[in-house]
């Protein structure tokens, strides 16, 4: 039930913002309004003119979602927001649930027979914030520092390319890492992958989405994106979860899975179908949102892929 203040807290602040002047000017045609809030918000004055010159409407804007004009200008790009935070979701959620299983086997935990709920459940935690604040937090902040610097495209891109390839070096000598004597080895190995997920796409799937569409399908196609991560979510949590049981002895209510080391293959190709699709990606970075978006441009000066 505490998860519900921050929760109450960010309604409170986010109902005292003004809505963005994109939006105001763009969608609501309201220049009036947008002004005022860019002038409160930005605590300088601006002119209502220059404002609705900066925000005009461009001819045409009124063509939809799946329009012919969307999908030639804006079509790979959905199927790039969607594929890869698809791809994502479905490594980064299966990699959480299973935690526990890899944990074990390592021998960070004890078998459950040996000890009581609570125990088993502060074991998890410790392990789990153990990998959260080495290679989970810190991955969030590096693409603080550097989104900026080497782009959404290539952090991405790199993210994925790395992932893939600690998966693969999880996965090839799996039975070895495993062993008494080894685990180290493995828990970095998997801490960096958590690492790379979030100083990768885990951060820029969320925010390429919002960038790269026009205002008034902008928060649409963000919502489809992330719908569709979700799918790939609930595929990783329940896929994964059967997928990665051993072929020969099941835990207990579960059928015969193709076992943990080939699970760990299979999310090495679902990271690299992830850069892949990646390489549809547009860089945004030091980009307004109209010039990405193309709101400003008319047909005949867009390409046809739209990037």
């Amino acid at each position: 039930m505490f998860g519900t203040i921050p929760a109450a807290l960010t309604y409170y602040w986010r109902m005292k913002m003004p809505e963005t002047a994109r939006y105001t000017a763009l969608i609501a045609r309201n220049t009036k309004q947008a002004t005022a809030d860019m002038s409160r918000v930005l605590n300088k004055d601006i002119t209502e003119e220059e404002e609705q010159v900066r925000l005009q409407v461009v001819s045409g804007d009124t063509w939809g979602l799946f329009s012919r004009q969307f999908m030639s200008r804006h079509g790979l790009h959905l199927l790039a927001t969607t594929s890869t935070w698809f791809l994502l979701d479905v490594a980064f959620y299966s990699q959480n649930l299973f935690q526990k299983d890899i944990f074990t086997k390592v021998g960070w935990i004890p078998p459950a027979r040996t000890m009581s709920a609570l125990e088993e459940l502060y074991r998890i935690a410790r392990a789990q914030a153990l990998i959260a604040l080495c290679g989970t937090v810190p991955g969030y902040w590096f693409t603080v520092a550097f989104i900026d610097i080497i782009g959404r495209f290539w952090i991405q891109l790199m993210g994925f390319a790395m992932m893939t390839i600690f998966m693969l070096a999880i996965a090839v000598p799996y039975d070895y890492l495993v062993k008494p004597g080894h685990h180290t080895g493995f828990v970095v190995l998997y801490g960096l992958t958590f690492f790379f997920a979030n100083f990768g796409p885990n951060s820029t799937t969320f925010i390429v989405p919002a960038e790269i569409f026009p205002a008034r399908l902008r928060s649409t196609c963000h919502g489809v994106s992330a719908a569709t991560g979700k799918a790939g979510a609930i595929i990783g949590a329940f896929g994964f979860l059967y997928a990665s049981q051993d072929q020969k002895k099941p835990d207990k209510g579960y059928s015969p899975g193709i076992g943990m080391r080939n699970a760990l293959f299979l999310l090495a190709g679902t990271n690299f179908l992830g850069l892949l699709f990646s390489l549809l990606v547009p860089e945004s970075k030091g980009r307004s949102l109209e010039e990405i978006s193309k709101e400003n441009f008319d047909d005949a000066t867009v390409s046809p892929t739209g990037v």
